[in-house]
């Protein structure tokens, strides 16, 4: 099943733990929420700008 880096950002940033995700979508592993921040990570401290709507 997928699951985009966005939608576990947002669920992360709503005040969701990482138990709590792991509870609601039992497809989800431990590994998957590391990778997800892993790239977020990597992303922001590629240069990269992009503008966000407020």
């Amino acid at each position: 099943m997928r699951f985009s880096v966005k939608q576990m950002l947002e669920l992360l940033a709503s005040g969701m733990t990482k138990e709590q995700i792991l509870e609601d979508y039992p497809f989800l592993e431990g590994d998957d929420i590391s990778a997800c921040l892993e790239y977020a990570a990597r992303l922001a401290d590629s240069g990269l700008r992009h503008r966000f709507s407020a």
